[in-house]
């Protein structure tokens, strides 16, 4: 199996010191990997100590969803991404422009 190495700039990796300054980070990926998996729901859950994210591929046609894949992260990190998330949707609409979330689009479960 073939793997693919990426370099990313990441901060304070694996550390929660904010003084720790950021640095290059090599991150290794398996070509099976790099394929992703598409999905179009995502189910959120929480404790005190983690976050739970569950994406799901729900067919129009029938209605049933089946969880891809589970990513459980803490909350620091999980905020750390919201903000990342943030960052790259703001770079998007900068290029490509607004994305439109208006009301006729799924709606969002609480």
């Amino acid at each position: 199996m073939a793997t693919r190495v990426a370099t990313a700039v990441a901060c304070t990796p694996m550390s929660d010191d904010p003084a720790t300054p950021a640095s290059k980070l090599s991150v290794q990926l398996d070509d099976d990997v790099a394929q992703g998996l598409y999905s179009n729901l995502v189910l959120l859950n929480h404790t005190e100590n983690e976050f739970v994210l569950d994406f799901a591929f729900i067919q129009p046609t029938n209605g049933r969803a089946k969880v891809r894949t589970r990513v459980i992260s803490s909350p620091r990190h999980t905020k750390r991404i919201l903000e990342a998330l943030k960052k790259n949707i703001e770079r998007y609409e900068e290029r490509f422009g607004t994305i439109d979330i208006s009301a006729d689009d799924d709606p969002v479960f609480h």
